[in-house]
């Protein structure tokens, strides 16, 4: 596969094994298999989902019990439902892994930790006494990656392995906690981190097939006896496309900002400052939900804007749908994230309620919102324009987060415990998640362009109007919902919106060449850089398998009954 586009045997080693032991091993267990990893001595794999349990980390059934006579932790899974399930390069690659386990000290349970257990032999490969561990089998698309199963059944590894650079476990069994409780986030915060970027980098992919495609595709006309027309010159065609475009650079801005946050905090830690780790966890999840599902969504529009050919795999784009909408559930399911994003949102609020001062990313909250939306109510495109519909976001995630607040207040005073009372207004916090994860999108963008170079900063503040207007156009019933904008006012938007596809066209086909992206890379016939689709498209079917010989070797048996059919007349 071109670059590893269908996962490669390294993938987990380089994008979890190494980075955990990095962030949660502690000097003496990272000296000793940190080199060996990175010298890929050894491969190893982060093995955390269960079969009965994905994103519930505190019911995970995985136990490792401490046994202080000979200092050594006993690693089983006690029941079918507890074998690791779906971890990537687990099935056949894999010699060692970090796996995630209920930590059991005399009889009590400490939660879930990490443990560094090897699972085949050095020399020969082999499954050690008690791992029964392989493949999981074929999967909607991702197959290069062996996700496996892996089941443990009393298997020993020494006090040492467990992953002890903030919870401890000395060797008479006093436990020691980890000073912040969600240090371990600081893992899973990298691992999104990068999996924004590259869920990004997946839709730029898309974006520059489908308009280059469109630049080569000519269909029907727009005037009389004028000569057929670029498909990207319907408006319906630069509707379909070019929001996805500027989806793409404002994912892949964010993804970049979230990766310098988390370099930031890194830092931070080590000097015990953990200020930025609350934010950036709940940015993180409602980036890895939002741009997952959009990236989706995205691929999908370029796929069916390429009409019929886009269905073949010669486009490329089934394959890039296939892996990105596997990032909808994996490193944890989209609709769990944004509750995550939610909960952070309410706990924000509270402090803002009582005046405490807030994190950067809901700094918002603290401030009052406008009334009436002043969207509309000057001429022309401004930099005062931006702020208006930034402006416009950050009520609308207000608001819906307060009514979500109120309602979930008002089941509560009726009787309702508060987890049930979270359950019934779950799906409205997590639209105001949605919206906050939009907002810092929106933002990022911004803050990208003011510190661009003044040659590329016109074409990339159109880019900017044309997202913010899409993303207001698309949430036009919220700023409709309080007053807050009139029906003109949403025509407005829609006005402008249309004018920003019209001054986009021009540099669509330059926007999406300056993701770089090699023929290699694309493996798209569609998206080829000479535009020499239809001759590339017909030696691509040429080569299909089916085409090998002219005739198949089943026509025997539809010759036979095409014969006895004949015999019957």
């Amino acid at each position: 596969e071109v670059f590893g586009m269908d996962g490669f045997p390294l993938f987990l080693h380089y994008g979890m094994f190494v980075p955990v032991l990095q962030g949660q091993a502690d000097d003496n267990l990272a000296e000793q298999f940190l080199p060996r990893a990175m010298n890929l001595e050894i491969i190893g794999t982060y093995a955390q989902t269960e079969m009965g349990h994905g994103t519930n980390l505190k019911e995970l059934e995985t136990t490792a019990t401490y046994e202080k006579q000979a200092e050594e932790f006993i690693l089983h899974s006690p029941t079918r439902s507890s074998t690791k399930w779906w971890p990537g390069n687990l099935g056949k690659m894999s010699n060692y892994a970090i796996v995630t386990a209920q930590l059991h000290i005399d009889g009590k349970n400490h939660g879930p930790h990490n443990f560094l257990v090897q699972l085949r032999s050095e020399i020969d490969h082999i499954p050690l006494p008690g791992i029964t561990v392989g493949d999981i089998g074929p999967k909607m698309s991702l197959n290069g990656v062996d996700n496996g199963y892996l089941a443990l059944d009393g298997v020993r590894i020494p006090r040492e392995r467990m992953l002890m650079k903030h919870a401890k476990v000395a060797p008479d069994g006093t436990y020691t906690p980890p000073f912040y409780a969600k240090l371990s986030y600081g893992g899973m915060v990298h691992v999104r981190a990068h999996m924004i970027h590259q869920q990004a980098k997946l839709m730029s992919s898309a974006v520059t097939i489908a308009t280059r495609y469109s630049a080569v595709r000519r269909q029907g006309r727009i005037e009389k006896d004028h000569p057929e027309v670029q498909v990207l010159d319907y408006q319906t065609q630069q509707y379909r496309i070019f929001p996805q475009i500027a989806r793409a650079y404002a994912f892949l801005f964010a993804g970049l900002e979230v990766m310098e946050m988390y370099e930031n905090m890194t830092k931070g830690l080590k000097k015990g400052e953990i200020d930025l780790l609350p934010d950036l966890h709940a940015l993180s999840s409602g980036l890895k939900s939002v741009i997952s599902f959009d990236a989706a969504i995205g691929i999908e529009q370029c796929r069916m804007a390429c009409g019929g050919h886009g269905y073949s795999e010669a486009s490329g784009l089934p394959k890039l749908y296939g892996v990105v909408i596997a990032g909808c559930t994996y490193e944890g399911e989209n609709m769990v994230m944004l509750q995550q994003t939610a909960r952070y949102l309410v706990k924000s609020m509270k402090k803002a309620s009582r005046g405490e001062p807030l994190s950067f990313s809901v700094e918002f909250l603290g401030r009052k919102t406008e009334g009436r939306s002043r969207i509309g109510m000057m001429e022309g495109y401004t930099d005062n324009e931006i702020a208006i519909l930034l402006l416009s976001l950050e009520h609308i995630t207000r608001t819906l987060l307060l009514d979500a607040s109120i309602e979930w207040k008002k089941r509560v005073k009726m009787g309702e415990s508060k987890d049930r009372a979270w359950n019934g207004v779950t799906v409205e916090m997590n639209r105001a998640a949605r919206v906050y994860t939009r907002l810092f999108i929106a933002h990022s963008f911004h803050r990208r362009i003011i510190s661009s170079p003044s040659s590329i900063r016109s074409v990339l503040t159109d880019l900017l109007s044309l997202y913010l207007h899409y993303e207001c156009v698309d949430m036009s019933h919220h700023l409709l919902y309080d007053g807050h904008c009139t029906g003109d006012q949403i025509n407005y938007l829609k006005r402008r919106l249309y004018d920003d596809l019209t001054k986009i066209r021009p540099n669509a086909v330059s926007l999406v060449d300056s993701f770089d992206l090699t023929d290699r890379q694309l493996n798209s016939v569609l998206g080829r850089r000479d535009g020499n689709v239809y001759e590339a498209l017909y030696e691509w079917a040429k080569n299909s398998e089916l085409n090998y010989t002219d005739v198949i070797p089943a026509f025997q048996h539809i010759k036979a009954m095409m014969e006895e059919n004949r015999a019957k007349i």
